[in-house]
């Protein structure tokens, strides 16, 4: 049987095994049609010595801007055009690890196999490099295309700031507690730009969450179960909003006073 870069490493093998778990709820979700979606991990942490002197299993290839925060990161990332079905099975048949080098705008892949990252993953490595920058504890960047989420967007009235985030909040008191930082939005762009990637770094000053309008969201964690547990939320929350709506009634949602008194109890931003 083949050897593996998890063999005897537990610590590592856990968190490539969050990523397997988590890319299996996004496809039975339906929120990770065909090749959809992309994660990317920061698992630095958890590379030892011999890591660190593994040969590259790829010829150096260039990010295509410099993030100097990122020098002697390593990161797991799903590979382009592979399924979220299949990365939950084959973790590292789908994905790769890879090392960035010492000029912080080139990596190699080290393991298991020569898989291509991800084509967005100069927006990834770029949230990174900018979590890294500000002292973020957050390791783990996560895209998919939750279907009711992405539904309210082709409505302008969920556009505006805030507009989402207040009506996701008043759905379920856990929607608050649970995702404090609300539903960022950013109007539609066109996916893998640069424009959509400066967009988004932006609104993670804010948020955790960030909404790409008519396209999906984007979320950043400490951890990949920890960023899917946000979208989940908010997107539970949408779908109590439109099964009201199915019903015949636009819902009350809690009132601001209701809301208040929650993020008193529970210390939450208000």
């Amino acid at each position: 049987m083949k050897s593996s870069i998890l063999d005897n490493r537990p610590q590592l093998a856990a968190e490539v095994n969050k990523v397997a778990e988590v890319a299996g709820y996004l496809w039975q979700k339906g929120w990770a049609e065909r090749n959809g979606g992309n994660i990317t991990v920061n698992i630095t942490e958890y590379v030892d010595d011999e890591i660190k002197v593994m040969p590259a299993i790829s010829e150096v290839k260039q990010i295509g801007t410099t993030l100097p925060h990122l020098k002697g990161c390593y990161f797991y990332c799903k590979g382009t055009g592979k399924r979220m079905r299949d990365l939950a099975r084959w973790p590292m048949d789908n994905g790769s690890i890879i090392r960035i080098l010492d000029d912080c705008a080139s990596y190699v892949i080290i393991a298991d196999n020569p898989v291509q990252p991800t084509s967005e993953l100069p927006s990834h490595l770029s949230v990174h490099n900018w979590l890294i920058g500000s002292g973020s504890p957050y390791k783990a960047s996560l895209h998919t295309h939750p279907i009711e989420l992405v539904a309210l967007t082709h409505s302008k009235k969920w556009l505006e700031k805030d507009a989402a985030t207040r009506m996701l909040w008043s759905m379920i008191p856990e929607t608050k507690a649970f995702c404090p930082r609300g539903l960022g939005i950013i109007p539609y762009k066109l996916p893998s730009s640069i424009e959509l990637a400066d967009a988004t770094l932006a609104e993670l000053a804010d948020y955790d969450v960030v909404m790409w309008e008519k396209h999906g969201v984007f979320a950043v964690d400490t951890d990949i179960m920890s960023a899917f547990d946000q979208v989940d939320v908010l997107n539970k929350s949408a779908l109590i909003y439109i099964a009201a709506k199915n019903m015949g009634f636009e819902p009350e949602g809690m009132t601001d006073e209701q809301m208040k008194e929650m993020s008193i109890a529970f210390n939450l931003p208000k």
